[in-house]
């Protein structure tokens, strides 16, 4: 039996268009919630369909399977007896001006949809393009109290909470959907959302909502997806916050839950969608946002892959620190049986990689496989000058080498059926420091979004993790080299990486004009020289796998700029 003023915020991780799976989660979380004594059970933005659905809005029968599928789950069923549900869905009303869409909350009660809230404020910022898919609502929607509950409510979806005026010192938007339901006579804000991880957004969310819910003085249930769909990763978080601002209740940040907690306090019971209660959190770790990153890209690999239909990876061992932070990313998300190293050492290999790599794939435990480049090298140049050609130069050369690695590695992924996860971090991403059609193979850039200098920190938070040696110390403390050539090292064709990564914050995410980045101390001319490779990589970009995000401005959707063009440094 429902108690009063108990509620259950259920952050399920979605798949696009799995409308059956989706559903089976609402079931799940429900039938937990209901068992729990919640009155009400609240679901992620677009639950229904899953987010972000992109250009399948388009297509008429996926509209209609999400109808079909929101019918469904409001029919009079012994798993929603005596619990309403909101869950988030893509309403196509009859008759709707183009594009025909809203980004809509269903409240379920009795065996029927009983109010539909619409998105108010529609995000075309960053990763978002929502009005290419969606009509924006002309009013906010408040519903009756559901039965057990005893406050009525307000329905909004994700955006419409983002722009309380007094937090922002700039709102994006004129109007404020929030206060518009709290003098409508909300007394629970419900908000539904699917909004991307990126590293310190979990604190910001919580400064704002709190900041919300005692600037309108109206207690907020906030609900976040969870899961990874293609480079896009949430981390959940959902939370209930009372009028006050105070925070009642928080979910976990990377796992499903359904959270059940009262509206006016009390100690709230996180459990799985089996019933059984989540564990407690563990204290934090020393480098807690390391380890975070960590949690998000093995989250994000682990439904990448699951999601996309494999099973299994594979990843190009070369004894440096970007391969072996691959290799533990993907052996705790697929689990180690799933999982092949191969080392794929050239005339130019050190005998340290060699060890370094085949420790590693012993240390995780992986299948590891060691496959010498040197006769196909060999072959590759010799038919190139068989004409009387004169030798390829040293880039070329180099290039040869890495597009024969990656040539095995999808050879290997060709007969297998696993994934090959690519190796390069966002350092050298952003520069072009990779090879197209070689390093640059693959399905998925792991640690695409993750700096050089960050990586070593994320490498050290899996060893942490694990609490053994994962990745060999000589692997943090060697100075990184492509080994392409005799005595190659990074820092020959870059600068610094603490210099590097500080230039390419300051301009990738910050957006900082050139004067301002050398004015952070860094000389003028290398400033120039990394932006214009900034600038002539984004061909190589444009040709790279998906890249999970875990910054506020990752390379891919999210960044967008022309390849043919004359903007220049």
């Amino acid at each position: 039996m429902a108690r009063s003023g108990r509620i259950a915020l259920a952050q399920v991780n979605t798949t696009v268009g799995d409308f059956a799976g989706n559903a089976a989660r609402v079931r799940a979380a429900a039938e937990v919630a209901r068992e729990a004594g919640a009155a009400l059970a609240v679901f992620p933005e677009l639950t229904v369909c899953g987010y972000p659905p992109r250009d399948l809005l388009d297509l008429p029968d996926f509209l209609e399977r999400a109808r079909q599928a929101l019918e469904e789950l409001a029919r009079p069923a012994a798993w929603s007896k005596g619990i309403a549900l909101v869950v988030g869905f893509p309403e196509a009303p009859d008759g709707a001006p183009p594009p025909g869409v809203y980004n809509a909350a269903a409240l379920i009660s009795d065996g029927r949809v009983v109010a539909v809230g619409r998105k108010s404020l529609l995000p075309t910022y960053d990763v978002f393009d929502e009005t290419r898919y969606f009509l924006p609502a002309g009013a906010s929607t408040t519903a009756a109290a559901p039965e057990g509950l005893g406050v009525p409510l307000g329905l909004s979806v994700c955006e419409d909470i983002w722009n309380d005026q007094r937090f922002w010192e700039r709102p994006r938007y004129a109007r404020d959907p929030i206060a518009d339901l709290v003098r409508a006579g909300a007394g629970l804000v419900v908000n539904v959302s699917a909004s991307p991880y990126a590293m310190g957004k979990a604190p910001l969310r919580e400064r704002m909502l709190s900041a919300s819910a005692r600037d309108h003085g109206a207690p907020i249930a906030y609900v976040n997806q969870v899961g990874g769909n293609d480079a896009l990763l949430f981390d959940g978080g959902s939370m209930l916050l009372a009028r006050d601002g105070a925070v009642l209740a928080r979910a976990p940040l990377f796992e499903e839950a359904v959270l059940v907690c009262d509206l006016e306090g009390g100690a709230p019971l996180a459990l799985g969608l089996d019933g059984r209660p989540l564990p407690p959190p563990p204290p934090p770790p020393a480098d807690a946002q390391a380890d975070e990153v960590l949690r998000a890209l093995v989250m994000g690999v682990r439904d990448y892959v699951r999601k996309c239909g494999f099973r299994q990876a594979v990843v190009g061992l070369s004894g440096g620190i970007d391969s072996a932070l691959t290799a533990c990313i993907a052996a705790e998300a697929l689990g180690a049986e799933n999982v092949l190293g191969v080392a794929m050492p050239s005339r130019y290999s050190s005998g340290h990689s060699r060890e370094d790599a085949a420790e590693l794939a012993r240390n995780l435990g992986v299948r590891f496989r060691e496959i010498g480049i040197e006769p196909m090298h060999a072959a590759f140049l010799a038919a190139l000058a068989a004409d009387g050609a004169p030798p390829l130069c040293d880039l070329a050369d180099q290039n040869v080498q890495a597009r024969v690695r990656g040539q095995i590695l999808m050879a290997i992924s060709n007969d297998t059926g696993a994934l090959v996860l690519t190796t390069g971090n966002k350092s050298e991403i952003a520069v072009g420091y990779c090879t197209l059609y070689g390093d640059m193979a693959g399905g998925l850039a792991a640690i695409g979004d993750v700096p050089k200098t960050l990586v070593y920190r994320v490498a050290r938070a899996a060893n942490a993790r694990a609490g053994r040696t994962l990745v060999p110390e000589r692997t943090f403390t060697k100075p990184p080299s492509a080994e392409l050539k005799p005595g190659q090292l990074d820092q020959d064709s870059l600068p610094p990486y603490d210099v590097l990564d500080d230039i390419l914050q300051a301009y990738v995410e910050e957006r900082r004009p050139l004067e301002a980045i050398v004015a952070r101390g860094h000389d003028e001319a290398i400033v120039r020289r990394v932006l214009r490779m900034v600038v002539q990589s984004e061909y190589k970009r444009r040709q790279a796998a998906p890249v999970l995000k875990v910054s506020e401005k990752a390379f891919g959707e999210g960044r967008r700029f022309p390849i043919a063009q004359g903007y220049r440094y």
